[in-house]
Parts: structure tokens; sequence; C-alpha cells
């Protein structure tokens, strides 16, 4: 949103103001030179304002101080430009630059707001980890933030993330449990990555795409001649691929019956017997399994053994669907951008109205589902910005009624804090409304009901 101005307005009265926001405020004359910044953006950039005053938004990008340069897009594209970046001193900066209009709407100013949202992205180990920090993984169903690292920033991820450390070093059975798409893959992988066995092989084996005829010689191997078509020299099974490694067996509720009576087995004794043969082979695995159904009611139907229940399901972990860990919607969002943007080759940002609409969607797909629509829309977006309107509809109608939706840093909640510092500091330099309401360029009972909003108070006079 653009705003208009009179050209009266002198700047210097809203310098007072501005100076003791907590976001960093940069301010550009319309031809794009340097006018002013406050003592947060000084110390956010590490710049000085007398040092930058008058130098041109291009100079200071190709120092590297402004990359990329909002102000820049701003007077290329004469509109708002909302982008998530990263600084010069490895801070992540959600950043709005806003054009001002004089009476003519020629932009007569550029208001640039940066906000440090870098406790979304830090790393830490899991074992220190508070809530509010970003967990170092490799693999999140395919979901991978810039240099290889995970982002999340939930408890309840956290939780997760710190038994995983803890399971790692054991190497007792797991059954990780959650919908589909939550990141049950990254856990097992991230299991076998802590644990003493992360110097052998680690073998995913997808038992519900794997033909009932064919299963039991993928994972057991099969005897020299065992059947019609078969190999001369036999064949390694999957189990003995993942000798002194991990066997990863998602959707183990698809085993069928007859599978689940001899997995029980190789658990038990710890042994093999390929198809056709008559020796076992002792292995050295661990098993690791995952499911996004519930076993025990698969047990209580007979379509799952009891049995085997108990055996995979010595130490569970459950994975939180997105909807029910929103803090991490933002830094997942802001990763794929990352991640697509230099795979297609592209420089796509989204504006900060279809930011909110994707941080208020309920993501049933959870993360794979939030990969499958920032890829989508780097694509498919013509523009530069990814507005409201490149949006499909079902997420726009999905996030409108879903209002149980919330999220820690949500746009809205930001620019009301915002204004609530503005108006604090504004009481501060000037005693009553009435001049407040000259100073910002709005009507005293506006001033007063704002006031009356934040708790905060002033004289009419």
């Amino acid at each position: 949103m653009a705003y208009n101005i009179m050209e009266t307005i002198k700047l210097h009265d809203l310098l007072p103001i501005l100076d003791g926001v907590s976001d960093a405020v940069f301010i550009d004359d319309g031809a794009g030179h340097c006018v002013w910044c406050n003592s947060a953006c000084e110390e956010l950039y590490q710049i000085s304002s007398s040092g930058t005053r008058g130098k041109h938004v291009k100079d200071l990008e190709k120092m590297g101080i402004f990359a990329p340069s909002v102000t820049r897009r701003v007077l290329e594209e004469n509109r708002e430009i909302t982008i998530i970046h990263e600084n010069k001193n490895g801070k992540k900066l959600l950043t709005t630059g806003t054009p001002v209009y004089n009476s003519k709407q020629e932009i007569s100013l550029i208001i640039t707001v940066s906000r440090d949202i870098t406790q979304l992205t830090s790393k830490q180990d899991p074992s220190d980890a508070d809530a509010g920090t970003v967990l170092p993984l490799n693999d999140i169903d395919g979901i991978e933030a810039p240099g290889g690292d995970i982002i999340s920033s939930s408890q309840s991820m956290h939780n997760v993330m710190t038994l995983t450390k803890r399971l790692a070093s054991v190497n007792t059975t797991v059954l990780i449990t959650g919908e589909s798409g939550v990141g049950k893959g990254l856990i097992a992988k991230q299991l076998h990555e802590e644990g003493n066995r992360c110097e052998g092989p680690f073998v995913t084996v997808n038992c519900g795409a794997i033909p009932d005829n064919l299963i039991e010689s993928e994972l057991f191997g099969y005897a020299p001649g065992a059947f019609t078509g078969s190999r001369s020299d036999g064949k390694k099974g999957l189990f003995e691929v993942a000798q002194s490694g991990t066997i990863f067996l998602d959707e183990i509720s698809e085993l069928p019956l007859n599978m689940q009576v001899k997995l029980l087995r190789v658990i038990q004794e710890r042994e093999i017997t390929p198809v056709g043969g008559v020796k076992p082979i002792p292995i050295d695995v661990r098993i690791v399994s995952a499911t996004n159904r519930d076993l025990q009611d698969l047990v209580r139907q007979d379509k799952f053994r009891e049995d085997l229940y108990y055996r995979l399901n010595v130490v569970p972990i459950t994975v939180p669907p997105l909807r029910d860990r929103p803090e991490d919607i933002l830094p997942l969002i802001q990763s794929n951008l990352h991640k697509y943007n230099e795979n297609l080759r592209e420089h796509k940002v989204l504006s900060s109205e279809a930011l909110t609409v994707l941080l208020k969607y309920p993501w049933p797909g959870n993360v794979r589902e939030l990969q499958n629509i920032i890829e989508r829309l780097i694509i498919t977006t013509n523009d530069d910005v990814i507005s409201e309107e490149n949006l499909p509809i079902f997420i726009k109608q999905e996030a409108e009624t879903n209002a149980n939706t919330k999220t820690d840093l949500s746009l809205a909640a930001a620019m009301e804090k915002a204004e609530r510092d503005i108006l604090s500091n504004a009481l501060t330099n000037y005693k009553s409304t009435r001049a407040i309401a000259k100073v910002l360029q709005v009507s005293q009972p506006t001033i007063v009901r704002k006031l009356h909003k934040y708790g905060l108070s002033g004289s009419e006079q």
C-alpha cells in the first residue's frame, strides 16, 4: 500500500519518533538517495546515518550494505515491496519498502522498514536449544534450508528432535508416526546419522510400493535359481544390504500379514533366510519403521499383528502436523523460496498479503504440500512479486475460514507493535494528542482512539 502525504509535512518532526522505533527504518528521497536512518538501522546494518546520507541505493547495494536493495525495486516497480533476505552480517530480515507520494503522485520518499527474524533461523544443538530456535537436520522429505539445514522453531519439534538425538545413541527399535508429509523420513535418517551406525548404510523401504509377490525377495533376497527368471548368482535382500547400518521400513502398515510373521521372526532371531535358501544369514541392522495410520486400530481390526506392533513400538516418536506448529510455517516458506529460487534461477518474493494468507492456511498436506505450493508459485508467477492473486483459490478459501490458526509472528501483530512504538515515542516528544495528530497527519480523534487501544494516554491540548 502506498500513502499520500501533504507536501508541507516537515520530515524532521517525525525523526525523533522514528528513531525510537525498535525496527530498522531507512528513508530515501524520490531519486533513491539516502536521507536518514534510525539508530536501529545503524545497529542492524552496521552503518552510520551521516556516512550513508546522500549516497544512492545502487551504490549501497554494490557495497553489499543493502543487497538486494528493496528501495531500488520500489523505484523500478512503483509499488510496495516486501522480501525476506539476509544482510551482510548473516542476519535474516523481513523488509518492506513503501513509496510515499506527493500531490502530483510522484514518489517523494521511500520508507524501508526491516525486522530481524534471525531467531527463527539460528542454529543450535537440539540438546541445548530452547523453543524458537532452528534445529540442524539434513533432510525433511526433501525440503532443505539454505546450507542443508532444516528449519524448525516450534517447541513441539524441539521436543521431537531432543528425543531423536537421545535415541540415536542406542540401537532400540523405533516407530515413527505422523501424517503424510510431516517429515518421518527426516527423523529416521537423523536417528541413523547421529548414532554409532552412521558409517553404515541407510536403506529405505517403502512397504506400500512393493508388490506382495516380490516383497519377501526384496527384503530377504533369494538364493541362486530360487525361481524362474531369477539371477543365477542370487541376490542380496535389503536387510543384508543394510548390514551394520539402519533399515527404514516406511508405510509399515501396508506390509502383508504373511510378511508380518516373517518380519517378527527377523526382529526376534536377528537373522534372515533368503527365498529358496536353507542357511540363515545373521544380520546386524537397526530397524526403524514409520506409518501415517493408527496401528492399534489396525490391530483391533486384525489387519496388523499385535505381537509385531509391540516389537516395533519399543519407543514411539510422533511428528506433529504443520497446523499444530504454525511457528514453523514462516521459516519453512523462507527456506523453500530460497531453495527453489536458486534451483530455478529466479528471484521471486512474496508480497505481504500473500505471506499473510499462507501463514493462515492449515497445510493439510504438511511440509510436503508447502514445498509443492512454493515451487508451483515460483514457476507459474510471471512477476517477480508473488501476490495474493497468484495463490490457488483453495488456499485463499481455506485460509479465510481457518479462524483457529494462530502464528506468533503474524504481520498484523508486527504492524500493531510498530504502531504502538510510534505512538509511545510521539507521546514522549509531543505531549498533546492534537500535536501528535498534526505531526502524523491523521485526525485527533484517530490518535485518541489508538492511544486508548494500546493503553497509552495523552492530553488533548
